[in-house]
């Protein structure tokens, strides 16, 4: 069975937990607390499964592959017969492919817990500028994957229509982050859209942040 090293509020973890769940692959969670103790990724411990002392890590067997989006794609390399995240076409997969790089490679590491500790931390900056500094981010990030979807026109309830992808994948806990800190999403109707129908699903209830056993109340 794959093992899962995360977090609930991980961002990326939420990712993988997403397309495990989408794929309906087991999977057990081994929880790394990101705050407590000045946060368990940096123990020796963690570091020697994942050097980087980020969440998520997932080991499968001898496999060990951090990175959520080296994840995606494992998984969907791993289980072609399983419900599909990236489309046959080839410019439909390398569309769903830049959209998850917008929010994976350009707007979540800005904005990620480490980040933002540096801000407050080391650098002294204040809790409002902060804010300022992560909303300026997400608004640049929303407005590009906005503009893309637009200019492809899909109809359907989901990033590229009828059917799921990696890029829903990345958007959803993009959204669920950008609320948690206060970010107003209405200039964003479509991203909105698809938020609701994805959260509408069993599979994405059951990743739901709040609803991982290591969620805190």
């Amino acid at each position: 069975m794959i093992k899962l090293y995360s977090y609930w509020r991980s961002t990326a973890a939420y990712r993988v937990r997403l397309a495990l769940n989408i794929k309906q692959v087991a999977y057990s969670q081994h929880s790394v607390h990101l705050v407590k103790d000045g946060g368990e990724q940096h123990e020796d411990e963690y570091r020697d499964i994942n050097p980087q002392g980020l969440v998520p890590t997932m080991v499968h067997g001898e496999v060990k592959i951090s990175q959520s989006l080296a994840i995606l794609e494992y998984l969907e390399e791993k289980y072609p017969q399983k419900i599909a995240l990236l489309p046959e076409n080839i410019q439909l997969r390398a569309f769903s492919r830049q959209l998850c790089q917008v929010i994976a490679s350009d707007v979540h590491p800005l904005n990620n817990l480490r980040v933002l500790q540096y801000l407050s931390n080391s650098l002294k900056v204040s809790e409002k500028d902060r804010m300022k500094w992560y909303h300026h981010w997400l608004t640049l990030g929303f407005d590009a994957f906005s503009s893309l979807l637009k200019e492809q026109n899909f109809s359907g309830p989901y990033c590229l229509g009828r059917e799921l992808s990696m890029a829903d994948v990345c958007l959803i806990p993009q959204i669920y982050n950008a609320d948690r800190f206060g970010f107003s999403m209405a200039s964003y109707p479509r991203l909105l859209e698809i938020n609701q129908n994805c959260l509408k699903l069993e599979r994405f209830k059951d990743a739901i942040p709040e609803n991982q056993p290591d969620a805190e109340r």
